[in-house]
């Protein structure tokens, strides 16, 4: 009974640290997908096959093997080709009004139904009363 409990115990633990480590293939296509591959429109350097793009993901695993983090592999990128190379916007700057924008333009939204249906509600209505 100790026997199938220890073995039951170790067989959790070897679960639970290969789902809490990542393999170095899911780290590269995990920051690669935050990256615009530069020679194709509208594609990620996780989805692009040009010669480029996978030489952007060599360049990760490479990084990634020398212990860097994601932030500096990240930095890299943006040194050699700009902050055009990052799958979404800064959030400062320009790139920050692109992440308020829509918060912005749903609550202005809001504000004017709530307005229109208190308006609504206080207009009495044109039907006589018998």
């Amino acid at each position: 009974m100790i026997r199938i409990a220890i073995v039951l115990a170790v067989l959790c633990l070897l679960a639970v640290s290969s789902v809490a480590a990542p393999s170095l293939e899911d780290q590269v296509y995990a920051i690669a997908r935050e990256l615009m591959c530069p020679v194709c429109a509208g594609q990620t350097v996780a989805e692009s096959n040009s010669q480029l793009a996978v030489q952007m993901r060599d360049e990760i695993r490479a990084r990634l093997q020398r212990g860097e983090s994601r932030e500096q592999i990240i930095a890299f990128f943006v040194g050699q080709f700009g902050e055009s190379v990052l799958a979404a916007p800064p959030r400062r700057g320009l790139g920050l009004a692109v992440w308020l924008t829509p918060v912005v333009v749903f609550l202005i939204g809001a504000a004017i139904l709530v307005r229109f249906l208190q308006g609504a509600r206080r207009r009495p209505s044109a039907e006589p009363r018998p």
